[in-house]
């Protein structure tokens, strides 16, 4: 099935019980065993499974092609999961340019059970190979990067990781299984934070990991998710189910208005660079054209000047709301150097985008007055 149907109707039909098409919301924290014992629902306690977030981890394996979907409280929670498969002496290779939380984790509570970590260019495979050490157990890939939408190799990655004996994980997020799909690329893990995209709508928290196939690897992800109980609840997991039906329709919308606002700023005199994978100048093009099918919706631009330029940029939109987080129906603009800190490596002339449902022209508009 094409993303559009499987958004729509994967682990979704009329509700046996009453007919109702709406997806009923199961609140239950627990369920009734059988007299002798069992429960033959499959269901026990809510933090090991609950229908609305079975739901939810099933669409998501569907639209991601995996074999399994597990949901967290946030995206944080589901990176750290994954992190979890490392143990003390392993190696994780990172990319220097990724989440700023990402990165947080690994230096603030990977490293110190004993995992060392590296950071590399992952969009340059070579500088992946010169990282690499015997214990090398993990690469870890985001991919479009945060903020400046370097594309990394899945594919490429992904063979140069399972030839060495390591997991690749893929975090996702800016790209969405609508428009990229790594694991068919290789990848042995897909990261999302649900908060963004699949959600969609800027009211609700959420992460998930989706696996390739089945094994040791699954299992050591079902059991973290169950003993570090870090899961989201039934109504969070029913307003991202709800919102993933309109996913690829949000999503490539927002993609075609971000080609327009991109083309603008590269245009306009104010701006410095600006880095969407849409564009011919952007370094990682011909490869976002490969293994994407749409460009995506972030764009991050330098304004000429520093960090109070670009900050009186934001100060001046109207249409555009100055926030953090990204993916949702209404656009928003950060300044994202000092969101990420005084460690941050995000150039302080630089604005980052995430292209809403507006229109394009008001987008456009709004952006032009701002520059002045």
């Amino acid at each position: 099935m094409r993303p559009e149907t499987l958004a729509v109707h994967a682990a979704r039909s009329p509700d046996p019980g009453t007919g109702a098409v709406a997806e009923p919301l199961h609140l239950s924290t627990t369920f009734e065993r059988a007299p002798d014992g069992s429960y033959p629902q499959g269901y026990y306690y809510a933090r090991a499974a609950n229908p609305t977030r079975a739901a939810l981890e099933q669409a998501l394996a569907a639209l991601e092609g995996g074999v399994e979907g597990l949901c967290f409280a946030s995206g944080s929670a589901a990176s750290m999961a994954a992190f979890s498969l490392l143990a003390p002496g392993d190696h994780v290779i990172a990319p220097t340019e990724c989440y700023h939380g990402t990165i947080k984790q690994l230096r603030q509570f990977v490293q110190p059970t004993g995992v060392r970590v590296s950071l590399a260019d992952t969009w340059d495979l070579d500088a992946v190979a010169a990282a690499w050490t015997p214990a090398t157990r993990m690469v870890w890939i985001e991919t479009p990067s945060n903020p400046r939408l370097y594309v990394t190799d899945i594919e490429a990655t992904a063979a140069l990781a399972r030839e060495r004996g390591a997991w690749l994980a893929c975090d996702s997020t800016f790209a969405t299984p609508v428009l990229q799909q790594p694991l068919a690329l290789g990848a042995d893990i897909v990261m999302h934070s649900t908060t963004k995209f699949l959600a969609g709508h800027s009211d609700v928290t959420g992460g998930a990991l989706v696996a390739r196939e089945g094994g040791e690897l699954l299992e050591r992800l079902r059991n973290y998710q169950l003993q570090a109980g870090a899961v989201p609840s039934p109504f969070d997991c029913w307003l991202i189910r709800r919102s993933m039906m309109t996913l690829p329709l949000r999503v490539r919308a927002q993609a075609a208005g971000a080609a327009a606002v991109a083309a603008f700023l590269q245009s306009h005199p104010r701006v410095e660079r600006v880095f969407y994978p849409g564009l011919s100048s952007h370094p990682g093009h011909a490869l976002a054209a490969r293994q994407m099918s749409a460009f995506g919706s972030m764009i991050s631009f330098s304004v000429r000047g520093g960090a109070e330029d670009a900050l009186a940029v934001a100060a001046r939109v109207r249409v555009f709301t100055r926030a953090t987080s990204l993916g949702s129906v209404e656009s928003l603009i950060e300044h994202r150097a000092s969101m990420e800190g005084p460690d941050t490596s995000t150039p302080q002339n630089l604005l980052r985008l995430s292209i809403g449902l507006e229109h394009p022209d008001d987008l456009v508009e709004d952006l032009a007055q701002a520059l002045g």
